[in-house]
């Protein structure tokens, strides 16, 4: 099983208990769930968004898409984007396209993650490719990630 080392040496400084797991090759959310055999609500994915001149990344369960509005009332942010492939490869030079784990403050990017995630008592995210998920406990996720904010940020899909 692969996990970037950052991300490996991350967890493992945090002393946070976690497990790799491996699936087919797979580039969605949503396929990722299916792949593992788990709810897509507790299947995470990390969604950069540009605004006011700075990164951000939002986190939001698999069956989730971001609901701009929402984010811009929870930010203030005028204008929001989401990053391009381009930005994102520059972003996250460590891991495959698309693979990106939820801890966008190990790249000094502020975190904001949909409340809906808190329902769960675990959650499952990227490991840094399109075949390695990690499952960790939701408040020990939360506990690393530091988000800046925890709100309604999503909308089904």
């Amino acid at each position: 099983m692969t996990i970037s080392p950052k991300l490996k040496k991350f967890l493992d400084g945090e002393g946070v208990s976690y497990e790799v797991l491996q699936h087919s090759q797979a580039f969605t959310a949503q396929e990722i769930a299916g792949a593992q055999h788990v709810p897509g609500k507790t299947m995470v994915k990390a969604v950069i968004v540009k605004f006011d001149g700075q990164n951000v990344m939002c986190v939001l369960s698999a069956v989730h898409m971001l609901d701009f509005d929402k984010f811009r009332a929870v930010t203030g942010a005028d204008d929001a984007v989401l990053a391009t492939e381009e930005e994102i490869t520059q972003l996250f030079p460590d891991y495959e396209i698309g693979a990106e784990p939820p801890f966008g403050n190990l790249y000094g990017m502020d975190v904001y993650v949909d409340k809906v995630l808190e329902a769960d008592e675990e959650i499952y995210f990227n490991a840094g490719t399109h075949v390695d998920v990690v499952k960790m406990k939701y408040a020990d996720y939360i506990k690393l990630a530091a988000p800046k904010a925890i709100a309604d940020l999503g909308r089904h899909v």
